[in-house]
C-alpha cells in the first residue's frame, strides 16, 4: 500500500493555498483535499508494516505547535516539476520528523534518505511542458505570500491510490498531538 504520514491543514489554510494556485500560470493544481505537509514518504508498505507502524505513532506525544508558511519555490531547476508553499524552518516540526522516522524504523520501515525540505505542493509540472520562465516569473511575483500561522494539532498516516485524474488519499489513522 503506497503510504505516508502528513500533517493535515485547516480550512483556513487550504483557502489561503487554494488562492494562490489560482494565481500560478501552469501545471496540474493539487486537490484542495489533498493539500499536506508530509514528514515522511512510506512508498509501498504491506499492511503488517502499517499496523507496526501505526502501533509506533500511537503513543508519540508531542506538543502542538504552530508553522508558518511563506513564499513559494519549485522543485527541478530548468526543468520545473512542482511548485510548493515553503515552510519556514521549525525546531517543533524538525523534531516530529525525527520521531515521525524513528517510529517508521522501528517499525521496519526504510524511509528514502532525503534532506527534509517542508513544503505544501500546490502543482505538479509534467515533463516536457517548458514554462521554466512563467513559473520562475509567477513564483518571483508570489514570492511575498504570506499564508495564515497554522495551527498542528495532529498528524495522521494516509494511503494514496494513484489515478490518472490524480491520487486519492484515505486516512487510515490520526495521531492527536498532546
Amino acid at each position: 500500500m503506497r503510504s505516508f504520514v502528513a500533517i493535515p491543514l485547516p480550512e483556513d489554510t487550504r483557502d489561503a493555498l487554494e488562492a494562490a494556485q489560482f494565481r500560478l500560470p501552469l501545471g496540474r493544481m493539487v486537490a484542495r483535499e489533498n493539500l499536506h505537509l508530509t514528514l515522511a514518504f512510506l512508498d509501498d508498505q504491506p499492511e503488517d508494516a502499517l499496523e507496526h507502524l501505526h502501533a509506533e505513532l500511537e503513543p508519540l506525544r508531542v506538543p502542538e505547535f504552530i508553522i508558518t508558511l511563506s513564499g513559494l519555490g519549485c522543485f527541478g531547476g530548468d526543468k520545473p516539476r512542482l511548485v510548493f508553499a515553503n515552510v519556514v524552518q521549525n525546531p517543533a516540526l524538525e523534531s516530529l520528523h525525527r520521531k515521525v522516522l524513528g517510529a517508521a524504523r522501528r517499525a521496519g520501515i526504510t524511509v528514502a534518505r532525503r534532506r527534509f525540505h517542508p513544503h505544501v505542493t500546490l502543482a505538479r509540472i509534467r515533463p516536457g511542458t517548458g514554462g521554466a520562465g512563467r513559473i520562475a516569473d509567477a513564483i518571483a511575483t508570489l514570492n511575498d505570500l504570506r499564508f495564515p500561522d497554522t495551527p498542528v494539532k495532529s498528524m495522521s498516516l494516509f494511503s494514496s491510490d494513484l489515478h490518472p485524474d490524480g491520487p486519492i488519499y484515505h486516512e487510515l489513522a490520526r495521531y492527536d498531538l498532546a
